[in-house]
């Protein structure tokens, strides 16, 4: 027979059992209303947001009303404004440099010393000469006088007159041979000591104290350039000469020049001439500036980009260069309207310059435009304007703060 007390202990952990499971299924099922309503309320969420317009990140830039400079851009070659290759014109021993390589002289300057000894012996041999000869040529006219003195009376006849005459002539000759001589002497002197022709700076030389100089040799001693001024010799293209010539003969032009990867000014000069001539290989012609080049910046043989002011337009509508587009109809960009959406508005192009482009019709000083992003973009877009800053975001054609146009970033608003 069945214990009561046993009985009861089992309907007991019968009745737990039974609520632990109908706690689980309830938990259970609470979970998976809850995960129900989120997901419908992320799935309306991301409906909501797709049948809405997303906002285009862009960079954007102000319309602005500047003069804007017309440069006109060629490769050039910096050329010494006169190179001199010193070279002895009299044959001696070189007894002093007087310069070091690299140094900078004066027109007049001392730079070397030729033996002048052989010359000095010379020069004291004809003053000797021409001594002699002109105590002969006075004993020759006092005679001539006293022949001539003699005439009237007859005693003496006329032939030897005229004789006497044609010595003192040729001693007068030899005398004037004999300065010319002393002359030439004095002149191989001057040649032994060899001067600056020009002020500049002194190359590598080529000898030393002790060697022997000859006038014929093929070798400079050294080369003598003139750095200050210095020139600056580069191309433009031909069709772009009958502006230059005009712009000349109004005025001085402008020339700077800048680094190989312009991006560094060097100096800035002046334009000098034009060639007489064009290249028919290039269709180009030379032009030459000339450049103060107090700082020693440009060097001969250097190449750099040369930069001619041809003018410059007064109060003209500028925009960036990266804003322009091309499309079927022409020349386009997008324009921002103040419920920051985009319209495409064509305009008129009068002249791009480097960063800088000129619009002569379809848009206003203080318009906005796109400058970067155009590509995600239709008319009626939304748009959310990047903020570039106003000075940070500035462009420039050249890299040192010298270029010709400057564009500031438009923060978004």
């Amino acid at each position: 027979m069945n214990n009561p007390s046993s009985c009861s202990r089992q309907n007991r952990a019968v009745a737990g059992v039974t609520l632990r499971f109908i706690a689980l299924l309830a938990v259970a099922a609470l979970s998976t209303f809850l995960l129900s309503c989120s997901s419908a309320a992320d799935s309306k969420q991301q409906k909501a947001q797709a049948a809405g317009p997303r906002s285009v990140s862009v960079a954007v830039a102000t319309v602005q009303r500047q003069d804007v400079p017309v440069y006109l851009s060629g490769l050039g070659a910096v050329t010494a404004f006169n190179t001199a290759n010193i070279k002895s014109r009299v044959d001696g021993q070189i007894m002093k440099v007087n310069v070091r390589e690299g140094q900078n002289v004066n027109q007049g300057d001392l730079l070397i010393e030729i033996d002048a000894r052989p010359f000095e012996v010379q020069l004291e041999q004809m003053q000797a000469q021409l001594f002699r000869d002109q105590a002969q040529l006075r004993d020759a006219k006092l005679n001539l006088d006293r022949y001539t003195s003699l005439i009237p009376s007859g005693s003496i006849a006329q032939q030897q007159v005229d004789t006497q005459k044609a010595l003192v002539d040729q001693l007068d000759g030899t005398v004037r041979n004999d300065q010319a001589q002393i002359d030439n002497a004095k002149l191989q002197i001057v040649y032994c000591h060899i001067t600056a022709p020009f002020s500049g700076r002194v190359g590598l030389r080529q000898v030393d104290p002790g060697n022997i100089a000859h006038a014929a040799d093929a070798n400079p001693m050294l080369i003598l350039t003139q750095l200050q001024p210095i020139a600056v010799i580069f191309t433009l293209p031909e069709d772009e000469l009958p502006r230059v010539a005009q712009r000349m003969r109004q005025g001085t032009l402008e020339v700077d020049a800048f680094s190989r990867d312009d991006q560094t000014k060097l100096a800035a000069g002046k334009l000098l001439t034009i060639d007489n001539q064009i290249d028919p290989t290039t269709g180009t012609a030379k032009l030459k500036a000339v450049f103060d080049n107090k700082d020693n910046r440009l060097w001969p043989n250097q190449f750099v980009n040369a930069d001619l002011l041809l003018e410059t337009r007064k109060n003209s509508t500028v925009v960036p260069t990266a804003a322009i587009l091309r499309g079927p109809q022409g020349t386009f960009v997008y324009a921002v309207n103040p419920d920051k959406t985009v319209q495409d508005r064509a305009v008129s192009v009068s002249l791009t310059q480097g960063d800088a482009t000129v619009v002569t019709d379809g848009l206003n000083p203080g318009d906005m435009v796109v400058t970067d992003g155009q590509d995600k973009l239709q008319r009626g877009s939304r748009i959310e304007p990047r903020s570039i800053g106003t000075n940070s975001g500035a462009r420039t054609t050249h890299g040192d703060g010298a270029g010709h146009q400057q564009f500031a970033g438009t923060p978004g608003s």
